[in-house]
C-alpha cells in the first residue's frame, strides 16, 4: 500500500483568504458571520444590508462606497505613517509662548497615556464607578488651587486661548460695571490668545481694546487681560495695576505659566480675580498644539459663573466621602442658551496626567525643576549681557527677548540662520527681536549652543563658571517683592508617591475604581463609546508627533501637513462637504466655528441681521449654547409625538422668520435615534426661506459610507473625532471637532495668528489656541480610516445600526421603546421609556441606571433627550455575547421591578433602591435587606466570572451642591 501526504486542508483557499487574519475590519466589527446571522433572524429580515435597506431613507442613500481606498493592516498602516512623521523634523524649541519641551514620567506615560483603564473610559457621570479619575482630577484643581492663590478651580478647559475667552465671558456676567461693553487685553498676551478672544469678543458683540497694560485704568472696561510673565518673558508686580482696574469695578483675569508660579508670587495673591493658562508643561508633550488641559480658578462668589466642569466632594449612603462632577453637570442641557458655556467636555485625561506629574514630584521635586530652568536663564542672561547683548528685561522667569535689529555684525537674520543650522527653533515672530523660553528638557550643552547662536563661535563663555558667579552673587531676577512666600502642595498626595513603586501602586488604585471600555461595554446614547484600536494608539506617543511645537517652522512639519491634510481629504469624501478646518478641539468648539462661517457669510452679502437659529425640541444642549455665543436668537421647533421634526411648525417658522432666519440646527439621524424621512425636506425649506443648514456631526457614525451631511443637503457639520472616528474619550477629554462646509462658507474658515494654515482663511479669527487644534491626537482617526478603509467604514455604520436594532428587538419585549420609525427600526441608538415603569412601582431611571453598575455595566445616557428615560447605543465593536449579557442584565432588572410592583419588596428594601452594592454593604454585620447578598452582587452567573467593585455607594448630589468642596480634604482628615 502507499502512503498518502496529509491533506492541507488551507490548499484550496485562495491567498486573500488566507491572508484574513491580517483584516483589521473583522477585529473592529464585533460580531462574527455567525453571530450576525443569528442576530438578522431575530430581527425578522435575511441579511444586514436588507435591515440599512428598511431604515435608510432611499433619496439620501449614497450610490457608491466612499473614495478613500481600501483597508489596511495594522503593519502596513504604521509603517506607512511612521514614513509620513519621518517627514518632521523636530528641532530643539526655545519658542514658548505657552508650548515647552517637557519630561512626562515614563510610569505616567506607559501607565495613563497609553493605558486604556485611563483613556477609555467615559466622562463620570455615574460618579460611583468613576471615583479614581475624579480623585485624580480633585487633585488637578488642588495642584491649581495653590498655584494660583484663588480658591475655586476647574477640572480643566480645552486650551489657554479658550479660557481666556472664557474669562472675558465671567468678567462680562460678574462685572458690577454694567454700562460697559469694553474688554482690555494687555499687548504682552500670547499673540494666539489675543486673536482668539478678539473673535470670541466679535461675536459676543463686546468692545475689545489691546494696548500697554499699564494703560488699562485709564479705559473704562468691564474686564482686563494681562499676562504673567509676560510673552516677553517679563515678571512683574502687576497688584498695583489690578487694584487700579478693581477701582474701575472692572474684573481681571491672569494669564499665568503655571511652572513659573512654583517659584512666584500667586497672581491670587495678587488680587486676581480669575486665573487662567495652560498645565501642558506638567508632563504632557506638545503634540504639535494639543491635547492639553488649561486651568482656570476663580473666586468662591463666582463659583455659578465658571465655566466647564468642578468636581467635588459629597458623601454616598453609608455616609462616607465621595466624588461627583458638582453644579455644572450638563448644565447646558438645563440651561441651553442661557448656559455660562458651550463647553461640554474638559481635557481630562491630559489633566490626569498633569495631576499625576504634581503627584509623582512633589512641591519638592517641582521647584527642583523650576529652579533649574530659572537658572539656565539666568546662566543665559549673565553670559549674552557680558558679551554686550543684554536681555530686553531684568525680571524674568524662563524666557529672555533680546532686540537684535541694529547688531550689523549679528544680526536676527543670522542668528536665525545659526540657529536652524543647529537644529533649533527660536520665537522670531516680532520685527528685531529674538525670544528664547527654556524649559525642563534644557541642558548645559543646550546653554553653550546657545551661546554660540546668539554670539558666534567665538564668545568664550563657561557655563559652570557662570553658574559658579550666580550662586556666589546671588539672582535678582525674580524681584524679591514676586518671591512665592505661600506653601504649596501640602496634602499628603502630593507627598507620599515620589518612588516608581509607590507612583505606580497609585496610578493602579484609581484605576481599579473606574469602569471603562476594557472591562465592558459602555452603551452611552450619543456618545458613541467604540474601540479604539491599539494600533491607532500607538503613534500618539512617537516623538516625530508628539515632540512637535505647534509654531515651529511649517517645512519643519511636512509630514504632519501631509497626514493632516489625507485626514482632511478622506473626512471631505465621507461627508460629502467641499473644506475641512481641523482647529476645532472638541464639538462645541466645531458648533462654535460652524456658527461663526454661517455669521460671516451673511455679513458677506450684506445680511448681518439673519440672526435667528431654528433649533428642533430635541437637540443637544451645546446647540443653542453655540448659537447664543455667536449672538443668534434661538427658536425652537417642536417635534411631533413619534419625535421627528414637525415639519408643519417648522414650514410656519422659517415662512415667518424669512427675513431674519440665520440657520437650522439640526442632527441626523435624529437626537431620537431615528432616520427622519423628511431630512431633504427641511433642508429645502431652510434654504429657501434664506438660511443654512447646521447639520450636527453627533451621529454621523450611524451615516459614514452609507450617507453624508453633503449629500443630504447641509451646508456644515462639525464631527466628533472622538465618537465617530474613534479619538478615546479619556474620561472626558480630549476631543476634536474638525467641521465640514459646502465652498461657499469655506473663506470663513478659522485663520490662526501665527501659522497661516490655508491662504483663503488667512487673517480669520481662530477659535482654538492651536492652529490645527490638538493635532496631537489626528493619527488616531487618521489610522481608524486607513485600516478600515472604504468598505470597513461603511459596515461600521451598518452595523452600529444592526447592533442598535438587534438590542432594540430583544429590549423591546420588556421595555417599551419610545421613537421607532413606520417600520418599526430605530437607527444606531434607541430610547427605552422607563417613564411607565416609574408609574407602576416607583422605581425610578436612577435606580435602574446604579442597578446595572452591580451586573458590571455603565448605564446608557439617563434622561437625555428626554427625561426618565434610558437612551441606548452599542456601537459597531461589540460582539453578541456582550450585547446579549447587556440584555440579561436588563431582563433580569425588568424582573426585579416586578417584584417590586407585586409588593414581594417595598420600595425603599430592594436592590434597584439600595444599587450599587459595595464590598461595605456585603461585609456589614447587620445585613437587613429584603434579598440576598448573592442577588445584590451576583444577580446572574456571568457577573461572577468579572466583577466589577465599586468603591462608593449611591452618592448624594444634592448634598454636594448644597455643600461645595471642590479640594482635597484637609490634612486633618487624612490624620483621622
Amino acid at each position: 500500500m502507499t502512503s498518502q501526504s496529509p491533506t492541507n486542508s488551507f490548499a484550496s483557499l485562495s491567498l486573500a483568504e488566507l491572508e484574513q487574519t491580517q483584516d483589521f475590519i473583522r477585529r473592529h466589527i464585533g460580531p462574527s458571520a455567525a453571530q450576525t446571522q443569528a442576530m438578522v433572524k431575530d430581527m425578522g429580515v435575511a441579511s444586514v444590508d436588507a435591515l440599512i435597506d428598511e431604515i435608510v431613507p432611499d433619496d439620501i442613500r449614497l450610490p457608491q462606497l466612499p473614495a478613500i481606498g481600501d483597508s489596511k493592516t495594522e503593519v502596513q498602516a504604521l509603517a506607512d505613517l511612521k514614513a509620513v512623521a519621518n517627514l518632521n523634523k523636530v528641532n530643539t524649541t526655545y519658542i514658548g509662548l505657552g508650548y515647552y519641551g517637557t519630561l512626562t514620567p515614563n510610569v505616567i506615560t506607559r501607565n495613563v497615556l497609553e493605558n486604556p483603564g485611563w483613556y477609555t473610559a467615559y466622562t463620570p457621570y455615574q460618579p460611583e464607578i468613576a471615583q479614581g479619575r475624579l480623585e485624580s482630577l480633585l487633585n488637578y484643581q488642588q495642584m491649581c488651587i495653590d498655584l494660583t492663590g484663588l480658591p475655586l478651580a476647574s477640572a480643566s478647559l480645552l486650551d489657554e486661548g479658550t479660557a481666556a475667552a472664557e474669562a472675558m465671558a465671567l468678567a462680562k456676567r460678574v462685572s458690577k460695571n454694567k454700562k460697559s461693553n469694553l474688554f482690555f487685553i494687555s499687548s504682552d498676551v500670547f499673540p494666539q490668545t489675543i486673536d482668539l478672544v478678539k473673535q470670541r469678543a466679535d461675536m459676543f458683540g463686546f468692545d475689545v481694546i489691546v494696548a500697554p497694560a499699564n494703560e488699562a485704568p485709564e479705559h473704562d472696561v468691564f474686564g482686563a487681560l494681562i499676562q504673567y510673565p509676560s510673552a516677553t518673558g517679563e515678571v512683574t508686580d502687576v497688584s498695583e495695576l489690578i487694584e487700579k482696574i478693581h477701582a474701575n469695578k472692572g474684573i481681571v483675569a491672569v494669564a499665568a505659566d503655571i511652572m513659573s508660579l512654583v517659584l512666584l508670587k500667586a497672581p491670587g495673591e495678587l488680587g486676581a480675580d480669575a486665573v487662567i493658562g495652560s498645565s501642558q508643561r506638567f508632563g504632557v508633550p506638545m503634540g504639535y498644539g494639543g491635547p492639553h488641559a488649561a486651568f482656570f480658578t476663580t473666586s468662591d462668589k463666582y463659583k455659578r459663573s465658571l465655566p466647564g466642569r468642578i468636581i467635588g466632594v459629597s458623601k454616598d449612603t453609608r455616609g462616607n466621602n465621595a466624588l461627583r462632577m458638582a453644579m455644572q453637570t450638563r448644565e447646558q442641557h438645563i440651561r441651553r442658551e442661557k448656559a455660562n458655556s458651550n463647553i461640554c467636555t474638559a481635557q481630562v485625561l491630559l489633566a490626569n496626567m498633569a495631576a499625576f506629574y504634581a503627584v509623582y514630584h512633589g512641591p519638592q521635586g517641582l521647584k527642583t525643576i523650576a529652579n533649574r530652568i530659572h537658572r539656565f536663564a539666568d546662566i543665559l542672561a549673565t553670559g549674552t549681557r557680558v558679551k554686550g547683548l543684554a536681555p530686553l528685561h531684568d525680571n524674568y522667569f524662563d524666557t529672555l527677548t533680546f532686540n537684535v535689529a541694529d547688531t550689523k555684525t549679528n544680526s536676527k537674520a543670522e542668528i536665525v540662520e545659526r540657529a536652524l543650522i543647529s537644529g533649533v527653533n527660536l520665537r522670531t515672530d516680532v520685527e528685531g527681536q529674538i525670544s528664547i523660553s527654556l524649559d525642563e528638557t534644557t541642558t548645559r550643552a543646550d546653554v553653550a549652543q546657545l551661546f554660540t547662536i546668539l554670539l558666534g563661535a567665538e564668545h568664550g563663555l563657561d557655563v559652570a563658571g557662570l553658574d559658579a558667579q550666580i550662586v556666589t552673587q546671588g539672582s535678582t531676577s525674580i524681584p524679591a517683592a514676586l518671591v512665592r512666600e505661600s506653601e504649596i502642595l501640602t496634602h499628603p498626595v502630593f507627598n507620599s508617591y515620589h518612588s516608581e513603586t509607590e507612583m505606580l501602586r497609585y496610578i493602579k488604585r484609581l484605576e481599579n475604581k473606574d469602569l471603562a471600555l476594557n472591562h465592558s461595554m459602555i452603551s452611552l446614547g450619543s456618545c458613541t463609546m467604540k474601540l479604539n484600536a491599539t494600533a491607532q494608539m500607538i503613534p500618539v506617543s512617537w516623538p516625530e508627533f508628539a515632540n512637535m511645537h505647534p509654531f515651529a517652522p511649517q517645512d519643519q512639519a511636512i509630514g504632519y501637513k501631509k497626514m493632516i491634510d489625507e485626514l482632511a481629504e478622506w473626512l471631505v469624501e465621507l461627508t460629502g462637504y467641499d473644506k475641512m478646518s481641523m482647529q476645532p478641539n472638541s464639538g462645541a468648539q466645531g458648533e462654535y466655528a460652524g456658527l461663526i462661517a454661517i455669521h460671516k457669510y451673511h455679513a458677506s452679502r450684506g445680511d448681518s441681521h439673519r440672526n435667528i437659529c431654528l433649533i428642533p425640541a430635541s437637540a443637544h444642549g451645546t446647540n443653542p449654547a453655540s448659537a447664543n455665543m455667536v449672538g443668534m436668537k434661538v427658536v425652537v421647533v417642536a417635534c411631533d409625538k413619534k419625535g421627528n421634526v414637525d415639519m408643519v411648525d417648522l414650514k410656519a417658522k422659517a415662512e415667518e422668520l424669512a427675513e431674519n432666519l440665520s440657520c437650522i440646527m439640526i442632527t441626523y439621524p435624529s437626537t431620537h435615534g431615528v432616520y427622519e424621512k423628511t431630512i431633504r425636506e427641511v433642508c429645502n425649506i431652510i434654504h429657501d426661506n434664506g438660511g443654512q443648514v447646521y447639520l450636527d456631526g453627533a451621529n454621523m457614525n450611524a451615516q459614514v459610507g452609507i450617507t453624508s451631511p453633503g449629500f443630504i443637503g447641509a451646508d456644515v457639520s462639525h464631527l466628533n473625532l472622538h465618537k465617530t472616528f474613534a479619538i478615546p474619550h479619556g474620561g472626558g477629554g480630549p476631543g476634536m471637532g474638525p467641521i465640514g462646509v459646502k465652498s461657499h462658507l469655506a473663506p470663513f474658515l478659522p485663520g490662526h495668528a501665527l501659522i497661516n494654515v490655508d491662504e483663503t482663511t488667512a487673517g480669520n479669527g481662530a477659535v482654538s489656541a492651536a492652529p490645527y487644534g490638538s493635532a496631537g491626537i489626528l493619527c488616531i482617526s487618521y489610522l481608524y480610516i486607513a485600516l478600515l478603509g472604504k468598505e470597513g467604514v461603511t459596515a461600521a455604520s451598518k452595523y452600529a445600526i444592526t447592533n442598535a436594532n438587534y438590542l432594540a428587538t430583544k429590549l423591546s419585549e420588556h421595555y417599551p421603546l419610545l421613537y421607532t420609525d413606520s417600520n418599526g427600526r430605530v437607527a444606531h441608538e434607541c430610547i427605552v421609556d422607563l417613564r411607565p415603569i416609574k408609574e407602576a412601582s416607583g422605581v425610578t431611571e436612577m435606580d435602574i441606571a446604579k442597578r446595572l453598575i452591580d451586573y458590571g455595566f455603565h448605564s446608557p445616557t439617563m434622561s437625555f433627550p428626554v427625561a426618565g428615560t434610558l437612551m441606548i447605543e452599542p456601537t459597531e465593536s461589540e460582539s453578541k455575547v456582550e450585547l446579549d449579557r447587556f440584555i440579561e442584565a436588563m431582563v433580569c432588572i425588568r424582573d426585579e421591578v416586578r417584584k417590586v410592583e407585586s409588593g414581594e419588596w417595598t420600595l425603599e428594601n430592594n436592590p434597584l433602591h439600595h444599587a450599587p452594592h459595595t464590598l461595605a454593604d456585603i461585609t456589614d454585620a447587620n445585613w437587613d435587606r429584603a434579598y440576598s447578598i448573592s442577588d445584590a452582587v451576583f444577580p446572574v452567573a456571568s457577573v461572577a466570572a468579572n466583577k466589577f467593585w465599586p468603591t462608593v455607594n449611591r452618592i448624594d448630589d444634592v448634598y454636594g451642591d448644597r455643600n461645595l468642596v471642590c479640594s482635597c480634604p484637609p490634612i486633618e482628615t487624612y490624620i483621622d
